[in-house]
């Protein structure tokens, strides 16, 4: 018996606009509100809203034997929010079922990890209150940007509570095992200065290659196995029972009509895959939560450095590869202190969606066998306008900075003026008296 579970990433970043070296100190509009609204209700219409009525359909076709998971980023939120929430109503009628799962992830879709465990929980709590709020869900699984995953990250997440969390099922690290099992991450016990292998926390490893077939592949006439229909999936799906128990299909929901038009029959795709996967008794859809409570751990893998989902290299770096992305990436961050100290709850929304991993990625200047990925997401002529243009914002973000201290401290010179003018008159009161 196979359990397939199906995870799809929701996210769009807030783009920036063409800010300029004039803008500094003179304008503080940093997010490209057209743009922004354009892409929105496009990928809607050509994604969220027609997958959402499929999956919906598939839901009630199979009496809930078909179920998936998102992963909703709160950039995406408050976008659907405000150019298009009939996507946010779709999701909820999906949460009414009961058979969709919601993750847990940083609500800015940041790299907050790498830098600070603090903001990193900020943002993981922030984005639990909306989940909370919007669609009455609790994630109990948790899913780091882009599937950014090391044995350190696996037992602080352990450490909040969650029962799983999900990784990239990279070749380096299986060395030749299967990733259609449940594993757990190995990590230093510094308590006991021994190795410890988790018994907790589980970890949901994709299987990229099936993934990828959807993904990437489905369109590519090149491809030996194109075309891709519903009936050879479910066949390779078949092909792993008795030679694994879970299949982790992980994919970026912009598969469906944005990345791989309706034209290329993606939709068609969707609605029979699940149909022809279920014929066979032995397989079931099941969530994640549902995932991590069924099977136990039957392997350990050893992650020192960061992987993710992203490029061939499967690491850090499509955001941290270059000189310009990690100056960029310092240089943000190095604000966390004095702008949170602002209290400026506007200025530190918008320092927080500038964490976003998209914006690094934008600075990205690999060109080998994955470099038209990178060039079909980039908004921008080169990686080094990314980077002037994220830079010169910081700037003006920095004058900001300056000018709320100022004015916090105009603010306390004031009150401690008015407290003692209070406390005079009160003396004199007793003296009068």
């Amino acid at each position: 018996m196979v359990n397939i579970c199906m995870y799809f990433q929701v996210h769009q970043p807030f783009r920036l606009r063409n800010y300029t070296v004039f803008d500094i100190g003179n304008n503080s509009i940093y997010f490209d509100a057209k743009k922004n609204e354009e892409i929105c209700r496009k990928v809607a219409n050509k994604c969220y809203l027609p997958a959402n009525k499929i999956i919906l359909d598939l839901i009630k076709q199979t009496n809930g034997r078909f179920r998936a998971a998102f992963s909703i980023s709160g950039c995406a939120l408050e976008q659907f929010h405000l150019y298009s929430p009939e996507v946010i109503q779709s999701f909820r009628e999906l949460a009414k079922t009961g058979c969709v799962e919601f993750l847990s992830e940083t609500y800015y879709h940041s790299l907050a990890y790498l830098h600070s465990k603090e903001e990193f929980v900020k943002q993981i709590d922030i984005h639990k209150n909306a989940m909370l709020k919007i669609f009455g869900h609790c994630p109990k699984i948790f899913r780091n940007t882009e599937l950014i995953f090391n044995n350190e990250l696996a037992k602080f997440i352990e450490s909040l509570g969650y029962t799983a969390i999900l990784a990239e099922g990279a070749d380096h690290i299986l060395n030749g095992r299967s990733p259609n099992f449940i594993c757990s991450a190995n990590y230093n016990d510094t308590d006991n200065n021994n190795t410890n292998f988790s018994n907790k926390i589980k970890v949901l490893l994709k299987n990229y290659k099936l993934s990828d077939d959807i993904a990437f592949r489905f369109s590519n006439r090149e491809w030996k196995e194109w075309p891709l229909t519903a009936e050879k999936y479910a066949s390779w799906i078949n092909n792993i029972n008795g030679n694994g128990e879970v299949i982790n299909l992980f994919m970026d929901y912009e598969t469906f009509g944005e990345h791989q038009w309706e034209s290329t029959g993606i939709f068609e795709f969707l609605k029979q895959m699940p149909i022809e996967i279920l014929k066979h008794p032995d397989n079931s859809f099941m969530l994640p939560s549902e995932i991590a409570a069924k099977h136990e751990i039957k392997d350990t893998i050893d992650v020192h450095n960061f992987i993710s989902w992203a490029d061939i290299e499967r690491d850090l770096s499509a955001w941290l590869g270059n000189q310009i992305q990690r100056s960029a990436f310092h240089e943000l961050y190095q604000l966390e202190k004095e702008i949170i100290a602002t209290n400026d709850k506007r200025l530190i929304h918008e320092w927080r969606k500038l964490q976003t991993s998209d914006h690094f990625y934008y600075m990205c200047t690999k060109w080998f066998e994955d470099g038209d990925v990178h060039k079909y997401f980039n908004p921008y002529e080169s990686p080094y306008d990314a980077f002037i243009t994220f830079m010169n914002i910081l700037k003006d973000i920095k004058i900001r900075i300056r000018k709320a201290n100022e004015n916090n401290l105009r603010e306390k010179d004031i009150n401690e003026n008015k407290k003692n003018i209070d406390e005079s008159e009160e003396n004199n009161k007793e003296i009068i008296i």
